[in-house]
């Protein structure tokens, strides 16, 4: 009888997932929308005027707030004094709101309106200190009016996705720590990053509905969804407050949050070599996936199908996605199963499914659906990478793998993939193969990274301890959609048609942000040798 009074939501697995998947299918929303333009960066180019200058500007404007008027510092101290049900509802409903402004910055109410007007003759910026190679701002003269209200949106969303990411983080560790926390982290990411394939399957869907082009469907479309998270962070929000009232616990009274607390953290090596880490391994992928779509409309022989066949109708998207689903779930579910036989099965149907999926990507000649692929094999083995650091740790090991990976499939885009241009088969192979593999890598962040902090810092402040990582990882979030798009401009002069850039001065730099993590990687495993910061050990023992 006493066993039953004491336990609580945290202690049923069926209640401790639930949560999960609140917070986890308003991440899923979330990534829907940071996207959303990235799959028709053509499109904008033809319908809006935006070049790859300000379509970088626009991309990176998501984190400018958190990076230089330290936003996401702030939302680290709202966490640690107010908790996470009301910080969770909060980031929603401000994402919801920046979501709005991009909507209409794109909509056709917008042109001609006296806000174009006036954002025409505002906010004509120039390079920092009148010095061309630190033109860096988020608005620029030339910019179109919709980019810079776009980006004013973008701005406002950023704030509240990146509180939302820390929120996310901060509850897994409240509902999981002492459990299997790396698994409940890698699995969040996993169906978070399904978002990313949703994203680019349906912004390119809803912008050419009907046969006339429309890229403010698209966002709308991501307008709705962002109702949907909040929705959920809702429903988290009664959740939560239940299982306070269970435990007595009251996160906006215990341990009061001090500035003094962030120097504890400041002063920690190894909480810099993992923050380091984030900024440059995120930083070589997050702005590579706002451009990924038009680098393969530039890389691949494309040639569209007949328009009155099946795989040019609208019909193919929908069973394609349903597809992808089949891939992600019994993937997914295979990790779950005791009988070596169903998980065997679910495996088998999870790979034909893949198969079946990359056959419709190559019949659609469609570059949105072919990077559509990138997190399917992460949402595989992301839960698997996730139980093996909880049962037998080695974090630091995966996170040096990644490097290598991320290394090796940038330089791929840059080098290899190029050769096979006109090579109708053989290009989208070396393409699904190479982009396969790069969410691979990418699912070992999250599995390894993550639940690594911890390990770092007290719990009082782990809030502000996750929220001065992503603060760090925004830097480079922020800088390097908009590095991307001006070394576009400047090594592709006078190209006008937005699928013949070339994409190799680009990748190269991404490659070498690679190497860069990768050598701090080694650096990371002799810290925690020295330190015993428990990173190579197990979370569960």
């Amino acid at each position: 009888m006493t066993q039953a009074i004491e336990k609580t939501l945290r202690d049923s697995a069926a209640m401790r997932w639930t949560a999960l998947l609140l917070l986890a299918l308003a991440m899923f929303c979330s990534y829907i929308f940071m996207d959303i333009l990235s799959p028709i960066k053509d499109l904008m180019q033809e319908t809006r005027g935006w070049d790859s200058t300000s379509f970088g500007r626009m991309q990176g404007s998501e984190v400018f707030l958190n990076v230089w008027v330290f936003f996401l510092i702030f939302a680290g101290i709202i966490l640690d004094k107010m908790g996470v049900r009301f910080t969770a509802v909060l980031s929603a409903v401000i994402m919801l709101l920046g979501a709005c402004i991009k909507w209409y910055a794109v909509s056709e109410s917008f042109a001609g309106s006296g806000l174009e007007a006036w954002f025409d003759s505002h906010l004509n910026w120039g390079p920092l200190f009148g010095l061309e190679w630190l033109d860096i701002l988020p608005f620029a003269d030339g910019m179109p009016a919709s980019a810079k209200f776009a980006a004013c949106g973008f701005m406002i969303f950023g704030c509240g996705c990146e509180m939302a990411g820390i929120t996310v983080s901060r509850g897994i560790v409240k509902w999981f720590k002492g459990r299997e926390m790396a698994l409940a982290m890698g699995s969040e990411m996993a169906l978070a990053r399904l978002g990313v394939a949703t994203c680019m399957i349906f912004s390119p869907f809803f912008a050419r509905l009907g046969g006339q082009v429309s890229v403010s469907r698209s966002v709308a479309f991501g307008v709705v969804l962002m109702c949907i998270a909040l929705i959920m962070t809702v429903v988290y929000f009664v959740m939560d407050r239940k299982l306070d009232n269970q435990t007595g616990e009251a996160e906006e009274k215990d341990d009061p949050f001090k500035v003094s607390d962030i120097g504890k953290i400041l002063t920690d090596s190894g909480f810099w070599i993992v923050a380091l880490l984030c900024v440059l391994y995120y930083s070589a992928i997050f702005p590579f996936q706002k451009y990924a779509v038009n680098m393969l409309q530039c890389n691949l022989t494309l040639t569209a199908p007949d328009a009155d066949s099946f795989w040019a109708g609208s019909t193919v998207t929908i069973v394609q996605y349903v597809i992808m689903l089949l891939v992600a779930g019994f993937g997914f579910a295979s990790n779950f199963q005791k009988q070596k036989s169903r998980q065997y099965t679910m495996l088998a149907v999870s790979i034909a499914a893949l198969v079946a999926y990359c056959y419709m990507g190559y019949m659609r000649q469609s570059a949105e659906s072919i990077f559509a692929v990138f997190p399917l094999l992460a949402v595989l083995i992301t839960p698997i990478l996730g139980s093996y650091v909880d049962h037998k740790g080695k974090a630091a090991s995966m996170l040096i793998l990644g490097s290598l990976l991320l290394i090796a499939c940038h330089l791929t885009f840059a080098f290899v993939l190029p050769l096979f241009k006109g090579n109708a088969v053989g290009g989208i192979v070396i393409a699904y193969i190479t982009i396969l593999v790069l969410g691979s890598s990418f699912s070992l962040v999250p599995a390894s990274l993550w639940p690594s902090v911890p390990k770092l810092v007290d719990a009082k402040v782990i809030g502000s301890a996750y929220a001065l990582i992503f603060w760090i990882q925004n830097i480079g979030l922020w800088l390097f959609p908009l590095l991307i798009g001006q070394v576009l401009d400047k090594t592709n002069p006078g190209v006008t048609d937005p699928t013949q850039l070339n994409y190799t001065a680009p990748l190269v730099m991404l490659a070498c942000l690679g190497v860069a993590a990768l050598l701090l990687g080694f650096v990371l495993k002799v810290v925690d040798r020295k330190k015993g910061l428990g990173l190579e050990e197990p979370n569960i023992k």
